[in-house]
Formats: structure tokens, sequence, C-alpha cells
């Protein structure tokens, strides 16, 4: 696993795709960027955990086609912290969330090696990227 200072400069370089990959149980796709992300953080569980929700998201109007989904790892985001004993958080939401805004999804994460601290991953028309691949 990298550690986080070599995973953020890895990601920097990722820009775009030029091949998807399929997840294995559900029709969501990835980007190169993502798998670099999960080989490289040893996060494969973290494609696991968005891809299902999507069945049940792909019912709701307003989120087929576009989906922000943040992992926080630790307390020190601003609005959003992971419950008592558990090392994280993976919410989804429609945009970015701002005070007040309450995720569509939550599932706190009893443990975690994850290097970095927060994580924005965005689903649009079922293919999970990085927000610089968008």
């Amino acid at each position: 696993m990298l550690d986080a200072q070599q995973l953020q400069i890895g990601l920097q370089h990722c820009t775009g795709t030029t091949q998807y990959f399929k997840h294995s149980l559900t029709k969501l796709q990835y980007t190169e960027g993502i798998q670099y992300l999960a080989e490289n953080a040893e996060s494969y569980w973290l494609i696991d955990a968005i891809a299902s929700y999507q069945h049940q998201l792909g019912k709701k109007e307003n989120l087929k086609q576009f989906q922000v989904w943040l992992l926080i790892v630790g307390d020190d985001h601003k609005i959003i912290k992971s419950a008592v004993n558990h090392d994280a958080v993976l919410t989804c939401w429609e945009d970015t969330p701002k005070t007040g805004d309450k995720p569509v999804i939550r599932q706190d994460i009893p443990f975690t090696d994850f290097p970095l601290p927060e994580m924005k991953l965005y689903v649009k028309d079922s293919i999970l990227m990085l927000p610089s691949e968008n």
C-alpha cells in the first residue's frame, strides 16, 4: 500500500481514462483512476461498498445520473463525522454537501487503514470515477 503522499502524487496523473473496468456483481463500471486507487490504497472494498447501493439509488430519479461519494477517515471533517468507535464514514450525496445537508446514504466503517483523510468520488451514468476524470 502506498502512503498518503505517494498516493496523492499518483492520483494527480489520473485525468481521464481509456479503459473501463466492470464491477463483478453489478452494472457499475469504473475508470483507470479508480483502479489505481483500489490497487494502491488496497481499497477494492470501497468500490464494492459503492456498487452495493447502485440498485437502490438507480430507483431515485435525482441520483440515476450523478452521485457524489465521500469517504471521510477520522474526525477532522467539518460537517461529516464518523460514529463513535468507528474509523470512517462513507456517504452519498446529490451534490457536494454543505452544513445542514443530510446524506442520501451513510455507512459507518468500523475499521480502515485507508491512507487519505478524505476521498471524493463521483458516479456518473453508472461509471465510478475520480473528480479529475469527470
